[in-house]
């Protein structure tokens, strides 16, 4: 059987939240593999909360920019070590570069790659650069673009200074639609519930196969784990999970934060009916600051393992 370290427990524990026994049992059924750990924790039921990505851990800003025209936006992510540093004023003016090197890049470009807005050099020379006048490590992370084609109209949403960034788009049937103020409040409070609630697709449509079996193999387990309900039965009670679940992760079928007897779908429904014409949502983009990057090992990790080093 494999061998699992504590950092391995500590990500497992992390991304689930179930207990460190149970996290470590699950590393070394799963040989080491930590995504076939996830899914041994939640088929038992040990999970409090799954996550994709790790905990958060760096600073910095995610920051966004809405074109001229209002038809593209683009939300760049840049990370540095601390807090004190991400508010210094060299910091947040680099980021605003970035962010302008980003709008004229090309999609997918590198932008350490890209000549450096009003200055010298790439990016990643003067990204370099400040490295070496503040002390710390900076990171041009990632970024992205959302662009709608003509009527249509994108938006941007910035939550807590900069810890979560949105932008998201939709097509119009015609400029008079796209300008309406309806689809504007829309827009806006549609960002926000990307925000809040991290819906990963936009439609039941966009969820691959594998992502479903996968679910119905968690669900499977479950209910073997839980042995209440006979085994015939259990294909009706694992689709009907499915379609729960896929409310819960599209942000079209989402219960809408603002107004919750609703749904994000029908908000859109009753703004085209307002504005008098098509508004479909075409995509967004969620980043969260530092999602996905490893956190240091705390006091609190550190008296748990003693605990259970105790009892063992």
């Amino acid at each position: 059987m494999a061998q699992v370290d504590m950092k391995q427990v500590k990500e497992l524990r992390d991304r689930t939240q179930a207990g460190l026994n149970d996290c470590r049992s699950a590393l070394m059924e799963a040989e080491g593999d930590m995504e076939k750990a996830v899914e041994i924790i939640l088929k038992k039921g040990l999970a409090k909360s799954a996550k994709r990505a790790g905990m958060v851990a760096a600073e910095g800003v995610v920051a966004t920019r809405v074109s001229q025209d209002g038809l593209s936006a683009v939300i760049v992510e840049v990370n540095i070590q601390t807090d004190f540093a991400a508010r210094n004023e060299e910091f947040t003016t680099f980021v605003d570069k970035v962010v302008q090197a980003a709008e004229a890049a090309e999609d997918g470009a590198d932008l350490g790659a890209q000549p450096f807005p009003g200055g010298q050099g790439t990016v990643e020379e003067n990204r370099a650069a400040l490295v070496g006048r503040l002390g710390e490590n900076i990171t041009v992370r990632r970024w992205q673009r959302v662009r709608v084609p003509s009527p249509g109209k994108v938006t941007s949403y910035i939550h807590m200074g900069g810890k979560i960034g949105v932008i998201l788009g939709v097509k119009t049937g015609s400029a008079e639609v796209a300008g309406h103020a309806e689809v504007a409040k829309f827009l806006d409070e549609t960002a926000m519930q990307v925000a809040a609630m991290n819906p990963p697709y936009l439609h039941a449509g966009e969820i691959p196969e594998a992502d479903k079996n996968q679910q119905r193999e968690i669900y499977a387990a479950q209910l073997a784990e839980e042995g209440k309900i006979p085994e015939d039965k259990r294909p009706n009670v694992i689709e009907g999970k499915l379609g729960k679940w896929a409310q819960e992760v599209c942000l079209l079928d989402q219960p809408s934060v603002l107004e919750p007897k609703k749904t994000v779908r029908s908000l859109l429904q009753e703004v085209e009916k307002a504005a008098g014409g098509s508004v479909e949502v075409v995509g967004f983009v969620r980043f969260e600051r530092g999602e996905g990057i490893a956190q240091p090992q705390g006091a609190d990790f550190a008296a748990e393992v003693a605990a259970m080093a105790g009892g063992n």
